[in-house]
Formats: structure tokens, C-alpha cells, sequence
């Protein structure tokens, strides 16, 4: 069995549940699934009891026999731990499993993810599956990798049980020791919060004005994290005991109130993501005038996922139109749009994608998630589809293990993204900025990275990027601090917003000058603040010509030292006063913008620090397609991507390598409606 994400190969999958059908399906299925390309499926996620139908009773006897039809099919198998659904019998001996909503009440059986990552019985259960599953398919031939649970944090990102409380002490005095270093931190004379005995402290709890301590809030956040991450790690390194040489660890998703950077590199060989770009189009939406350029939002979460793993796989990727009887609906992919969503995947560093799922569900809550086939079974016209990708994926394999070409990156981070969450103000600015930068490079063809700033990360990957965005770095640290600081000094470029620096890594605001610890690195004083108000309208900023707007939130700024005010604002009771600021600083610049960046702030930004439109030598594009670039060797591979309905014209202005053809091609084109094209060219 061939494995996936070598470098050697672009490989497709699918998800298959031989739980749902009649074992006389099972022979037909793989047979169907090899001769249009498939060839790996993943099992067993929400099947614990076939594996423990009743407490310590262990049965193998199901996916045995499934294992030895993907022998004879010659299919490879990534296995999951079924740790995401617990059987009704564990539920219900043991509801200390159970994970709570804030108030206490349980979540009960009968969805999934309804259990706790802290409950030692959980803990127990789970810890003696997977070395059972592991121990007894670890060798199997068929089996070329694990993924661990599903969609982690997926469903609820809070657990509020009895266990959880627990755990979350522990938790605490691990990191402060003391109550006194607690309350120091969280701030606790505010409101009378002082706590004089461990017992007092809780994980958050419903207050009467349903506002909990943000200090408070923000550690919670950061133990959900780590409770998540332990709950990955305690079945990472059983399965680490027991699989082959060679064969991979995953999970799938990337979800909220968890870092999934840390969780990757403490038990992970690469994270895979779902991939499901349709939602952009569901009951309700405005797909014709979305701000956030409907599917092609998707190309934002897939850099996401290459910020942890460049090279990657997708575990689930839209094939059929999506909802569950309860809620989400959205219509079929058209014609095209399956291909499409599929090379956006590859475009962006996806090597093996897998498709969720091979045949719609009859029954339960995700009947309409459709899959390739729909419930008839018959052949139809997105399985035709997934022949013509399979094609196309075999006459692009040459690019397999190679990097997506940032122009910039995005600077990240998991203290910023969290107090975001719990924070308006934070929230507010970092949701303008984060859809203006995003879409600014989208529609000017600049391919964009997001670069954590993780304790791993080092000044020689800062300097791989001419020019760093920090949207909105609220929350700083010195380290932080110190490493732009010397980013800039070696020739970087770093542009930063409004807000900047006025948190502490507790969340706190300590008494300084904004922008705190990078005053001196940005040259600026931030003398006033405000957000804008409702009755000014739009307030704008002009920089050598170009007009745009600076919105939610200004910082009025003065210049510190050479500092050079390069705009000023044009209208409110700041009128007049510097709005931008340039800083030489070493060999570098940094940029203080006092607003959020905005679609046109951003296109701006991009225009003037000669980022936009990069590969406009090689191709040119309207802006209803996406470009991106992935490099190998000598070799670079340009991906087009057109997410309109209508044809439209592209123009290659040097000769390029059709590599679904194998022909040279230049000049006036026409790709399709949801066409795509993949040229190859030598460095």
C-alpha cells in the first residue's frame, strides 16, 4: 500500500462508513471507488461499539472483515479512534462523562462530541480502546495512518462539567502557584472577585449581567486548549506504540479555543483540514454581493492550515450539497464547482483530498450532507466529476510536495486570536482587518501566508517575507517585541494597526504609552483614541495621492524621533492630525496605520509596498480568479482558479506548460465557467 504525502504523488480519498451499509455493498463500493481514483478510505470514527459493544467486551470481528475487502481491492485504510461519539451504555452508567452547558445543564447522548476531555473515567474508557484498536490494526497491511477523534473542539469549544472545574484548578496552580499570583493576575480587586481559597474558583459560571471576568475568560480559553491537546496527546502516543514505519497521525479540522500549532507538533505528523467552501452559499446568504468573496473564503482557511503543516492533507472536502435536518442547507455544487474547490485545496498545498463522503447517509441527523453518490447508488454526475478530478490530479502530480509562494504574510497569534473572542472592541478591529487584508490580496492576485508567532518561531522565517502585517497585536510580550524589533533591523517591513500593544499576557492594560512595547519600533505616540462614531460617516486618510478610509477605531498619532507622518485625518474633532506613520528603524521601516484596514486600505498598502499583483509578468487575470503559486526545486506551478459562473479570458504572457495536457500555451485564453488551469515553468 502506497502512503499518502510523500512528495511523490497528488492522491485522492474518501470517507466510508461500512457501520451504515450491507457488507454486500462493501465489494462493489471499493471496486467503484479504484476505478475512478480513489484510493484510500477513512472508517471508523463514530463506531465504538462495534469495537466494545458492552463495558471491557472487545470485538474486531466487523472491521476485520471490512479490512480484508480493502486487502482483496487493494484500498489503504486511515483508521480513526472512535473516541468522538461514546456509546449510550458509557453515557449512561457513567454521565460523569458528560460534557455541561455553562449553567450545568448536561449535554446528553444522542449527537456527538457530548463528552469531556478532563473526566478521568473518560479518560480511562478512551485510553483502553485505542491500545486495543491500535494494538490490533497498528500492523495491519491495509492501514497506512490514524486519525485521532474528529473535528477537535467541532460542535462546543466550552466545556463547563464538574471535571472541567477540577481540572481547571489544577490547572491554575500550576501556573501561578498561589492565589495571591491568581488574583495578582486576574485582576480580582475589580468587583470584589478575590478568591481565598482554591475551592472558590471555578471554570466560568452564569453572573447576572452575563459579563465573567475577561482575565478569568482568557485563562480558560488557554486551559480549554490544553485539555483538548492532552486528550489528542494521551492517544497520539499509544498509537505511536503499536503502527507501522512510515505510517502518519492526524486529526482533521481546525477548530476554535484550541492551538492547533501546538497540538500538531506535540502529537501530530501533519494536521488535515475539512474542507467545505458551499457554505458560502447557503439558504440566506447573498452570494452575488458577499463581502468576503463566498467561496473563495475557503483559500483563507486553507492558508490557516499551511501555517501548520505547508504540506498537507484534506480529510473532508465538499462533494455534495450540505445540511443536517436541524439546520444548514445549501444547494448542490454546481457542475465544475467540484473540481474547482479541489484544486483550491491542492493550490494552496493539499496533497491528498478526500472526499466526504462516498455515498449519502439513508438516516440520522446528516441526510442531506451529501456525498459523491446519493442514496440511489446509481452512477451520476458528480461521480463523472470525480473521474475527470482524478485525471486531472494524476497529470499534476509532478507538483507533489511542493510549497505555496506567499508575497507577505499575516502575523498570528493564539493570545490575540482568543482575546478576540472575548473581547468587542479587540473583536471588532481584528474582523474589518483580517476581511480587508484577505480579500485585498485575493482580488490584486497576492498570494498571502499567516505566520504564527509560536515560542518555535524564528527571525530567519520572518525574513523569508519582505513585509509582515500585524493587524492588531493587542496583547504583546517582550519576546515578541524583541523579535520584530530585530525583523526590522535586518531590512523588514512591518505594518501594524490601531491598537496596538495596550494588553499585558494577562489581558490587563498596564499604565504606558501606546503602543507599549513597540513605541520606540513604530515611532509613534498614540495620543488619543476613539472608536468612530456612528454620526461621522467615513473617516479617511490620504497617503501620497491615494484616498482611502480608516475605519471602526483611530489612534490619533504623533511622530516620535525621524518618524515621518506620511497621512493625515481628514474630517472629526482629528482632522489634521497624523493617521500614518513611517519609522526607519535599522535597514527596515515599520508602518503605524491608526485604523483598521479596511478592502481599500488594505489594496493600498498592497499597491504602495509593491506587493500587489506579483505574477502579472506571467499571467494576467480578471479578479473574479484566484492565482497562487507553489514552487518545487526549479520548478513553479501556476494555479488559476475561476470562481464565476461566466467564461472569462486569461492571458499568458510567456510560454507555459499546460500540465493537464501536456501542451505549451500562451496568450489569450478562456477558461470556463469554475474552471481551472494548473501551468508549469522553470525557475
Amino acid at each position: 500500500m502506497e502512503k499518502i504525502l510523500q512528495g511523490n504523488r497528488i492522491s485522492l480519498g474518501t470517507c466510508y462508513y461500512p457501520e451504515h451499509w450491507d457488507e454486500n455493498l462493501w465489494k462493489d463500493d471499493l471496486a467503484r471507488m479504484k476505478k475512478n481514483g480513489i484510493e484510500a478510505v477513512r472508517i471508523a470514527e463514530f463506531a465504538w461499539n462495534k469495537f466494545e459493544p458492552a463495558e471491557g467486551n472487545y470485538s474486531f470481528d466487523f472491521f476485520d472483515g471490512f479490512l480484508e475487502a480493502a486487502i482483496e481491492a487493494d484500498m489503504s485504510v486511515i483508521f480513526c479512534t472512535p473516541t468522538a461519539t461514546p456509546p449510550a451504555w458509557l453515557t449512561h452508567q457513567y454521565p460523569e462523562v458528560l460534557n455541561a452547558r455553562i449553567d450545568g445543564t448536561l449535554l446528553r447522548h444522542g449527537a456527538r462530541r457530548h463528552y469531556n476531555y478532563n473526566s478521568p473515567i473518560y479518560r480511562r474508557f478512551t485510553q483502553g480502546l485505542v491500545e486495543r484498536i491500535a494494538s490490533h490494526y497498528g500492523p495491519h497491511p491495509a492501514v497506512i495512518g490514524w486519525q485521532i477523534d474528529n473535528e477537535i473542539n467541532c460542535e462546543t469549544d466550552e466545556f463547563y462539567s464538574d471535571s472541567d472545574t477540577a481540572a481547571f484548578r489544577e490547572f491554575l496552580k500550576d501556573k501561578y502557584t498561589t492565589l495571591d499570583a491568581l488574583n495578582a493576575a486576574w485582576g480580582t480587586s475589580f468587583w470584589n472577585q478575590t478568591y481565598t481559597s482554591w475551592a472558590e474558583v471555578y471554570v466560568p459560571r452564569p453572573t447576572i449581567s452575563d459579563s465573567v471576568n475577561p482575565h478569568e475568560v482568557l485563562d480558560y480559553i488557554r486551559f480549554v486548549s490544553g485539555s483538548a491537546r492532552s486528550f489528542v496527546k494521551l492517544q497520539s502516543d499509544i498509537i505511536r506504540n503499536y503502527k507501522k514505519p512510515g505510517d502518519f497521525i492526524t486529526t482533521n479540522g481546525i477548530f476554535s479555543n484550541l492551538d492547533n500549532h501546538r497540538m500538531t507538533a506535540e502529537s501530530l505528523d501533519f494536521i488535515t483540514y475539512d474542507s467545505y467552501p458551499n457554505f458560502a452559499f447557503s439558504l440566506g446568504s447573498d452570494p452575488e454581493h458577499s463581502a468576503d468573496l463566498n467561496d473563495r473564503k475557503w483559500s483563507r482557511n486553507l492558508a490557516e492550515v499551511r501555517s501548520i503543516s505547508p504540506v498537507f492533507g484534506i480529510m473532508e472536502q465538499q462533494s455534495g450539497a450540505n445540511g443536517w435536518n436541524t439546520r444548514m442547507e445549501a444547494p448542490a455544487p454546481r457542475p465544475g464547482q467540484m473540481t474547482l474547490w479541489t484544486m483550491q485545496s491542492i493550490a494552496h498545498g493539499a496533497d491528498y483530498v478526500s472526499f466526504f463522503r462516498w455515498r449519502t447517509c439513508c438516516m440520522g441527523t446528516e441526510i442531506y450532507w451529501h456525498g459523491i453518490l446519493d442514496y440511489s447508488n446509481r452512477d451520476n454526475r458528480r461521480l463523472a466529476e470525480l473521474h475527470d478530478i482524478y485525471q486531472k490530479t494524476r497529470a499534476i502530480s509532478v507538483l507533489a510536495g511542493s510549497c505555496y509562494q506567499a508575497a507577505f504574510a499575516v502575523l498570528r497569534d493564539y493570545d490575540n486570536i482568543w482575546d478576540a473572542k472575548l473581547d468587542v472592541w479587540h473583536r471588532r478591529v481584528e474582523k474589518e482587518s483580517e476581511s480587508g487584508i484577505f480579500r485585498a490580496a485575493q482580488l490584486s492576485h497576492t498570494p498571502m501566508d499567516y505566520l504564527y508567532l509560536t515560542a518555535e518561531v524564528s527571525l530567519e522565517t520572518l525574513k523569508k517575507y519582505p513585509v509582515l502585517f500585524y493587524p492588531h497585536p493587542v496583547i504583546l510580550t517582550e519576546d515578541r517585541a524583541a523579535l520584530l524589533e530585530s525583523y526590522v533591523e535586518s531590512g523588514g517591513t512591518l505594518v501594524l494597526g490601531c491598537r496596538t500593544g495596550y494588553k499585558d499576557i494577562n489581558g490587563k492594560c498596564p499604565m504606558v504609552k501606546l503602543p507599549g512595547l513597540l513605541q520606540k519600533l513604530s515611532g509613534a505616540d498614540v495620543v488619543d483614541y476613539t472608536f468612530v462614531a456612528p454620526d461621522e460617516g467615513i473617516i479617511t486618510v490620504e497617503w501620497d495621492g491615494e484616498e482611502f478610509d480608516a475605519p471602526v477605531f483611530n489612534d490619533v498619532l504623533e511622530p516620535l524621533g525621524k518618524a515621518e507622518i506620511l497621512g493625515t485625518y481628514r474630517k472629526s474633532y482629528y482632522a489634521g492630525k497624523a493617521a500614518l506613520l513611517c519609522n526607519a528603524y535599522g535597514r527596515g521601516k515599520v508602518y503605524y496605520f491608526g485604523g483598521a484596514f479596511s478592502l481599500r486600505g488594505a489594496s493600498v498598502f498592497l499597491k504602495k509596498l509593491k506587493l500587489a499583483e506579483p505574477h502579472a509578468h506571467v499571467i494576467e487575470a480578471p479578479q473574479d480568479c484566484e492565482i497562487a503559486l507553489r514552487i518545487k526545486g526549479d520548478e513553479k506551478y501556476y494555479f488559476v482558479l475561476n470562481y464565476s459562473k461566466e467564461a472569462v479570458s486569461i492571458t499568458l504572457k510567456k510560454e507555459l506548460r499546460d500540465l493537464y495536457s501536456g501542451k505549451t500555451a500562451a496568450g489569450k485564453l478562456e477558461l470556463p465557467p469554475y474552471g481551472t488551469a494548473v501551468y508549469g515553468v522553470g525557475l
